[in-house]
């Protein structure tokens, strides 16, 4: 049988090396770290018989550099970056990362609800001034998460793992889903996650999303970037939130429209936001954002995880093995879709 020729853009560890090459011997293994898509380009170049490539950049002129090309494994998530691509036109297959995020997302997710709740940037401040704040019982007072209702917009393997956390907290978990109640068929870390659909009381469709909106003290956002969900949380939605809600923003920045989010939360429409990504990243300087006391602020961090380069070797292993198996890959792109 012919040889199967991979490359690897992303620097795997010699140890991870020897977990992908062990899927089989007809495998034909090459590393060549690439920081950005000019360099995947060279790289492609210098290896013209690459069929399946590791990347998270893709040159626009990948088809005709690597023209032995038939699927590309990315080493993110999300694939919004290529909506623009050839290869999203093309019959390739391209796979994601999707699923190896869940567990140190669906952390931060709990850990910014809680800093809501708790109020920990005020504890801070009064650690920072020395002060033991009078009427401390009323100034901290807040809602137990338990019996609190939180909503989840997306629910795939990040959204199902929030759900068990959550769940694990007592909270009634609602959920907005295109497929409904189904089983999730891409990539699980053991342990995690919802794989059934079970936890969430309701499933809403995209189109009752302010329906649920409305039930929700906390709205967590974990949906792919696509042309449909851009600006997908505005005015009306905004409008739609209790005005106690929190929203936390894990998903991709163009999802909200920071705008108007910034303008609800001046007029105190929602009670404050946990924002890990943004319309335009790095921050810029001069966005309100900065200054107000009831958002907390990440650089887009929350799916980082020293075993994050393990779980990525792991899943690419896994969907090598399908892919000389002839079977159905995990975490295939919907091209239609985006995602």
């Amino acid at each position: 049988m012919s040889d199967l020729h991979v490359l690897a853009t992303l620097r795997f560890s010699d140890d991870l090396l020897r977990l992908i090459q062990a899927v089989s011997p007809r495998i034909r293994l090459s590393q060549q770290t690439c920081r950005d898509a000019a360099e995947v380009a060279t790289a492609l170049a210098e290896h013209p018989h690459t069929e399946v490539l590791y990347s998270l950049h893709l040159p626009a002129e990948s088809l005709s550099l690597a023209r032995h090309l038939r699927w590309l494994q990315l080493h993110s998530a999300g694939a919004d970056h290529l909506l623009d691509h050839p290869i999203m036109q093309s019959g390739l297959f391209v796979t994601t990362t999707s699923g190896i995020h869940a567990t140190p997302i669906a952390e931060y997710v709990l850990a910014s609800i809680l800093a809501h709740r708790w109020q920990v940037a005020r504890w801070t401040r009064c650690q920072r001034g020395h002060e033991w704040p009078s009427g401390r019982w009323s100034v901290f007072a807040r809602t137990e998460l338990r019996g609190s209702t939180v909503g989840i917009v997306g629910y795939g393997s990040i959204g199902r793992e929030v759900a068990r956390l959550a769940n694990a907290f007592g909270m009634r978990v609602l959920a907005t889903a295109r497929s409904g109640r189904s089983l999730d068929r891409g990539y699980i870390l053991p342990g995690t996650g919802d794989r059934d659909g079970a936890i969430p009381e309701h499933l809403f469709s995209p189109a009752e999303l302010h329906e649920m909106l409305a039930q929700c003290d906390y709205v967590v956002l974990a949906l792919p970037l696509t042309p449909t969900t851009t600006h997908l949380i505005g005015e009306a939605e905004l409008q739609a939130m209790r005005p106690g809600a929190y929203l936390v923003n894990i998903a991709r920045g163009p999802i909200v429209d920071e705008a108007a989010l910034a303008q609800a939360m001046r007029e105190g429409r929602i009670a404050g936001a946990g924002l890990d990504v943004f319309e335009v990243e790095p921050l810029p300087p001069d966005s309100p954002l900065w200054d107000m006391d009831n958002v907390l602020i990440s650089p887009h961090i929350a799916g980082h995880s020293p075993l994050y380069n393990e779980r990525a070797a792991t899943l690419f292993a896994e969907n090598l093995r399908r892919y000389l198996a002839g079977e159905p890959l995990l975490n295939l792109v919907d091209k239609r879709a985006g995602y």
